[in-house]
């Protein structure tokens, strides 16, 4: 299986070589590509490139200080995610804090040089390989004898390269997403229906009352009987509404939203349904 690795600058190429190196001690079945190395002499990088894009399973981008705004790593990240699922492009960062990446990058999950974060990252590889995959054991196995080799290796390159910081946003621009959001939450507190509707409200309250080991059984008798009497007063509301005093109308209708809401699963024949009509005493 091809592993393309990219790389843009001094730094980088170190880190790029370095992956190269290691990547078939732990996966044997892995072909790693660099192209200031893997290029045949007089072969058009261009078009070598190309193809060794097309033809890989997996891409890892070195990431340097030097490098992170760099045209030729964003070009070559968005080539690798059009042929690759995301799952299979890593940005590999060395000497860059997560917080420091932008662009094109932030749609991968980032690798930092840490034991667990390298392991998941060859979990991934080896999941890519499919069929030849090795075991998680095994390869949990293989990748600490040759851990210890990549770290130092790395970690000698890393006492010569500053750790790049996250680089100060324009003014402009905080200003920018402080009022965007601060619109939006203007707007869900002023129109809280169009941002969170009633239709995902109501699934999202029976999906968590289910998930919690509990169920909502619309056809159970209590509900049926709710219904029933709550009818029965709406009717007769209706044919005394001149004798009714106003405080028991208006008890009425304050009583008819829990109701309603209790008992919206059933039709006016008392038959389960999946959303009920609102119920207000009749005024005619």
């Amino acid at each position: 299986m091809k592993v393309f690795i990219s790389w843009s600058g001094t730094q980088s190429h170190k880190v790029a070589i370095a992956l190269r190196d290691w990547l078939p001690s732990v996966l044997q079945i892995v072909e790693p590509y660099v192209s200031s190395e893997d290029i045949d002499k007089g072969a058009r990088w261009s078009t070598d490139i190309s193809k060794e894009l097309e033809d890989s399973s997996f891409g890892i981008i070195c990431v340097t200080p030097e490098n992170i705004a760099a045209p030729w790593v964003n070009f070559e990240a968005g080539a690798l995610s059009k042929s690759l699922d995301r799952s299979r492009v890593a940005p590999f960062l060395f000497a860059v804090d997560r917080t420091a990446v932008q662009g094109p990058l932030l749609q991968f999950q980032s690798t930092l040089i840490e034991e667990n974060d390298v392991k998941k990252l060859l979990q991934s590889i080896n999941k890519a390989c499919e069929d030849h995959a090795l075991d998680e054991r095994r390869l949990s196995e293989i990748f600490e004898v040759w851990w210890p080799r990549l770290k130092g290796s790395l970690e000698d390159l890393q006492k010569k390269t500053p750790k790049s910081k996250t680089p100060e946003r324009p003014l402009d621009d905080v200003l920018a997403e402080i009022l965007e959001l601060t619109r939006g939450q203007q707007k869900l507190l002023s129109s809280p229906e169009e941002l969170l509707p009633p239709q995902y409200l109501d699934y999202a309250f029976r999906a968590s009352w289910q998930s919690s080991g509990n169920s909502i059984d619309m056809d159970h008798p209590v509900y049926k009987e709710l219904w029933r009497r709550w009818m029965d007063l709406s009717e007769a509301l209706g044919d005394h509404m001149d004798e009714t005093p106003g405080p028991v109308l208006s008890a009425a209708e304050d009583l008819g939203v829990p109701v309603q809401y209790l008992t919206r699963g059933i039709d006016r024949k008392g038959r389960t349904r999946r959303l009920a009509p609102t119920m207000r005493p009749p005024r005619d």
